[in-house]
């Protein structure tokens, strides 16, 4: 069952984005050759807890750490490790707070030193399958709709698209209905209405579209060994249009980014 927000629960969601949308600025500003993940992830759940906020992975499911890092390969879930980061190397940092009850979570694949030209353009396109994701969201269309366009998108490249993770519904819980995939056939599923809050969040491989899962029970590689990108933006439906309650903006500045 979709719970349909009011204007005061969409605000309190847009509080706690914000929480991550400042930590994940402060990993921008952190993470660059010979940085371990765990580095992070300690400064990242002080981030949070000074806000005022609760770390939203930290032990859920039994996760063990504040942050998902996920290196080049690695699509989503990885554990944080003291394995320093180098030049080259993508990695996906998806993080999530917990404010006056309410959930924020997304992501971004940051660029560590000089990245290759065509895992560059993996991220691009990989971000711009999320603002066409968004775009979609809107009413008039259906929950299909939104993977239609990321997996459009994605396939127009020879990129593939995970199937077996997808994108969510998000509010007083992490996880809420509806789930999101990024792929799909135009008009199907759910009409999307006002007040509807979700994760957009496309995972998308340079090479196949097929995942395989490490023995520690949570991070999740491509199959094929290429690298993968992943970015997430938290969107509410407001006046028949999508709101962006997330933003980049901190990761950015941090970055010396317009």
């Amino acid at each position: 069952m979709i719970h349909y927000k009011s204007a005061e629960e969409i605000e309190k969601m847009r509080k706690a984005a914000l929480v991550v949308s400042k930590t994940l600025g402060e990993v921008a500003r952190l993470l660059k050759p010979g940085v371990t993940g765990l580095e992070l992830d300690r400064i990242a759940e002080e981030c949070i807890r000074d806000h005022g906020a609760t770390p939203a992975f930290l032990g859920m499911y039994d996760f063990p750490n504040t942050l998902c890092i996920s290196p080049n390969t690695e699509v989503v879930h990885g554990i944080p490790n003291k394995k320093p980061f180098k030049d080259g190397d993508i990695v996906s940092v998806d993080c999530g707070a917990i404010l006056d009850g309410y959930f924020g979570d997304h992501a971004y694949t940051f660029e560590v030193g000089d990245v290759a030209p065509e895992t560059r353009q993996l991220l691009k396109v990989t971000k711009e399958c999320l603002e066409k994701g968004i775009a979609a969201t809107r009413v008039g269309n259906r929950i299909s709709d939104i993977g239609f366009a990321i997996q459009e998108h994605a396939e127009k490249h020879g990129y593939g698209v995970v199937r077996e993770l997808v994108g969510h519904g998000l509010g007083t819980k992490l996880h809420e209905e509806p789930q999101i995939p990024n792929y799909g056939k135009r008009g199907r599923g759910k009409k999307i209405k006002n007040g509807l809050t979700i994760a957009i969040e496309p995972m998308i491989n340079m090479g196949t579209e097929k995942i395989k899962q490490l023995n520690d029970g949570w991070t999740i590689l491509t199959g094929d060994d290429k690298p993968s990108a992943h970015f997430e933006h938290d969107v509410a439906v407001v006046n028949d249009e999508p709101v962006i309650l997330s933003t980049f903006d901190y990761i950015y500045e941090a970055l010396g980014q317009k």
